[in-house]
């Protein structure tokens, strides 16, 4: 080990000094520090002379002392040091790579403990933080390149975090990237590699305490709140990604099956999915504000900021205009899927109905015809704006006309493709769209106004209970 204080011009060898060393090692890399000029880590390894045991020292005073650290790695076959990396954003902030684990130390190498989230037991013989994401990039011998997303919660961690109930670590700029073209690569590839969640990573520390209820609370800058995440409530770091999204538009619950397919029934829970996606929004670049909420109790809370993507060629002003747009969208999806949910909440109550006036025959019989004439014009009402004959099997999708939600839903997904202001052909769409929901509306309005009194009448007569026209 040699050390250069003029540039390079003179060297002054400083192995003796470093206490405790075998003979005949291999000195793996030595990381001088960003905080202190005269401090460096230097990793030593001996295994080609039977040596397996970790060697790890460092210097404050340009090599003329060192100390050995290695306090809490246990000597075996395949403990011994392949690299050791200062972190360039917390002071004290160590990673070391050894034979079969990766280490870190909170406290400039007085103690270590493993980090190993998921990763494999293999020779890690390089460390490199990439500054501009804290993410720890890791190159392993058998095993390929790894990477640990987001290392600023091992940043932020100070001995009072560690000792609180619960906390919340300040989050990394999220950048919300759009899609670009993907390389081209076999499905089977054994070596593919895996990209981290889209959005923005959020941590949280939880001390010891059990089961919690746990959520993230996101905010926008004028303190609406846009999304609500759920936790997870392990004692320790936890992570959940905010995909950068709103909330979606309504869930549709469909409680009758398919026109002319009345063999696939519901489940057991009275319902069953909807053929078509919902709505939800890319919120916009910006600043937002995220809250720790455990056990209903605000625990703290951080900003954040949301980057646009640097190779989008749209402007904020495009993005704020497509959003705004987007949200009219969502809201006309969220009418129709109440619509869908009101009447399919009626139609189940009038199929129940129609077996129990079917079994008492007799003097009913007309009283099931009306149920039934109902049910028509329910049906003539939600088909307007869902395809009722889809039932998620064979290629129906593209044998049936998409309705008005499936087409909202697939406008909204067509604005928001890129980063662009929307064109004037989907705002006239839109209004399109908008127009036939409004007539279908109006045609269900109008059987709750005027059939379904008369037919509660007719039911209150036979003391049989009303139908209840359910509320959105």
């Amino acid at each position: 080990v040699h050390v250069s204080r003029d540039g390079g011009a003179t060297w002054q060898n400083v192995t003796a000094n470093l206490p405790g060393l075998p003979p005949n090692g291999v000195v793996r890399n030595i990381d001088a520090s960003k905080w202190d000029a005269g401090k460096a880590y230097l990793s030593v390894e001996f295994h080609y002379d039977g040596n397996f045991d970790p060697y790890i020292y460092k210097t404050t005073d340009y090599g003329r002392t060192w100390t050995k650290i290695t306090n809490g790695m246990e000597p075996s076959p395949v403990s011994y040091v392949r690299n050791v990396r200062e972190d360039p954003v917390r002071p004290g902030l160590l990673y070391a790579g050894t034979e079969s684990t990766l280490y870190v130390s909170l406290d400039d190498g007085a103690s270590w403990r493993e980090l190993m989230p998921g990763l494999p037991h293999t020779p890690y013989y390089w460390l490199v933080v990439q500054e501009h994401f804290n993410d720890l990039v890791i190159g392993t011998y058998g095993r390929g390149f790894w990477i640990i997303d987001d290392v600023t919660p091992l940043q932020q961690m100070t001995p009072s975090v560690a000792a609180s109930d619960a906390h919340l670590f300040e989050p990394r700029d999220a950048y919300r990237f759009r899609p670009v073209a993907s390389p081209f690569e076999m499905s089977n590839d054994p070596v593919a590699g895996r990209n981290p969640p889209y959005g923005a990573s959020l941590n949280y520390w939880l001390g010891e305490g059990g089961e919690r209820d746990v959520q993230l609370v996101i905010a926008d800058a004028s303190g609406a709140t846009v999304r609500t995440l759920e936790g997870t409530s392990r004692a320790g770091i936890n992570r959940v990604w905010w995909d950068l999204e709103g909330e979606p538009t309504t869930e549709v619950k469909l409680r009758t099956p398919p026109l002319y397919a009345s063999w696939l029934e519901v489940g057991d829970d009275g319902e069953r999915p909807i053929i078509a996606g919902r709505v939800s929004i890319l919120r916009p670049p910006g600043e937002y504000r995220v809250t720790l909420v455990v056990d209903g109790a605000d625990r703290g809370s951080a900003p954040l900021r949301v980057l646009k993507d640097p190779h989008s060629e749209g402007s904020e002003a495009d993005i704020a205009a497509q959003v705004v747009f987007l949200e009219e969208i969502a809201g006309d999806v969220n009418r129709t899927a109440d619509m869908i949910n009101r009447v399919e909440l009626v139609r189940k109550q009038l199929g129940d109905l129609d077996l129990v006036l079917k079994a008492a025959g007799g003097d009913l019989s007309g009283l099931r015809e009306t149920v039934r004439d109902i049910d028509g014009k329910l049906i003539d009402a939600e088909e307007q704006v869902y395809q009722m004959r889809l039932t998620g099997t064979g290629q129906d999708r593209v044998r049936w006309p998409t309705k008005v939600y499936g087409r909202l839903t697939y406008l909204a997904g067509g604005v928001a493709t890129a980063d662009f202001a929307p064109t004037d052909q989907a705002r006239e769409v839109h209004v399109a769209l908008v127009e036939r929901l409004e007539r279908a509306l109006a045609d269900f309005e109008a059987v709750l106004s005027s059939d379904l009194p008369g037919l509660n009448a007719q039911l209150r007569a036979a003391n049989l209970p009303n139908v209840i026209a359910a509320v959105p």
